[in-house]
């Protein structure tokens, strides 16, 4: 009929990316660890040399020594006892074996409908993205219909609280502050104490970048928690400790120094946008078996997804533009 538009007329709206897509399409940004497997194993035979090159391949993208190691053992393994025919055969076991890794360590962050307030300690080195991280998770639990309030516990940057505080408004949520130069325990003694009588249901506080290996400001997160223990002995309830993905193995150190200092429960890895090759997150988890929690891929509230290991392996193996 004139005048009446056909489906090819109208123009097309396009899908907005899945977290897993935005996820998969970060990773494939350069030749690493999927780009170099998918242009490596079509063309190749079974062979020790076509093992080692995939062992260079694991190590250069990030995944570490020890995972390595138990990944390619794997792989020795299968191929001696002549169960690999081909290389999908050989793929799907590197898959098979990075799922083995990360699955124990595939634990979403659930905050129980019978500890009010629930509060989660965010810790981690300068610069590794914890405030914005603390954003977007309140714009998460705001969306999730719990209310939020978040507490300014890094009192050394007068520019940190500022920070928080745009965070704040920007998801309409209160926030608990103080000077610059407070005393952080204080800072989170006042917060939590507000929460509660506010009925809020998630209390998120920051802290001061530190580096791992400082050991006097280690001590004031410890004396962070021994403090909001005087009003709930089980607080924090969480204590998330954000990791840049892009520093590598060094993430590891980092993860090893803050659990060993304050009991971490929960990791969030972030900024895998960036030079990050992807691997290292299978490092983390092969040496600290703890739960990861979230991944970040951007600066957007949206390029923080909580972390499935399915998924994250699908994003790590699949060829540039083709759906794993």
């Amino acid at each position: 009929m004139i005048g009446r538009k056909t489906s090819e007329d109208r123009p097309s709206e396009e899908k907005p990316m899945s977290f897993f897509q935005r996820l998969r399409k970060q990773i494939n940004r350069g030749p690493i660890l999927s780009y170099d497997l998918a242009n490596l194993l079509p063309r190749r035979p079974i062979d020790a040399a076509l093992l080692e090159e995939i062992e260079t391949r694991l190590l250069l993208a990030d995944v570490g020594v020890d995972a390595t190691e138990e990944l390619m053992g794997n792989l020795h393994r299968k191929v001696a006892r002549k169960e690999l025919d081909d290389v999908d055969a050989l793929f799907g076991a590197l898959r098979a074996g990075m799922l083995e890794i990360l699955a124990p360590c595939s634990k979403p962050l659930v905050v129980p409908a019978d500890v009010r307030p629930f509060m989660i300690l965010v810790v981690g080195v300068n610069g590794s993205g914890k405030t914005t991280t603390i954003g977007k998770l309140a714009r998460r639990f705001r969306d999730e219909g719990l209310s939020v309030m978040l507490a300014a516990g890094d009192t050394f940057r007068a520019a940190a609280i500022e920070q928080l505080k745009v965070w704040g408004e920007r998801n309409a949520v209160p926030v608990i502050a103080q000077g610059s130069g407070a005393d952080p325990a204080a800072v989170a003694f006042d917060a939590f104490d507000a929460a509660r009588a506010r009925a809020i249901d998630v209390l998120i506080a920051d802290t001061a970048g530190r580096l791992h290996t400082q050991a006097g400001l280690m001590d004031e997160l410890k004396k962070v928690k021994r403090v909001v223990r005087k009003l709930d002995e089980s607080a924090p309830h969480e204590v998330l400790l954000v990791l840049d993905g892009g520093t590598g193995q060094n993430a590891i150190a980092q993860a090893e120094q803050f659990h060993a200092a304050l009991g971490v429960t929960g990791l969030a890895v972030t900024k895998l946008d960036g030079t990050a090759k992807g691997g290292v997150v299978l490092a983390i988890a092969r040496r600290m078996r703890l739960p990861i929690r979230y991944v970040g891929v951007g600066e957007q509230r949206e390029d923080l997804g909580v972390f499935d290991a399915g998924e994250f392996v699908s994003a790590l193996l699949a060829p540039p533009d083709r759906d794993a």
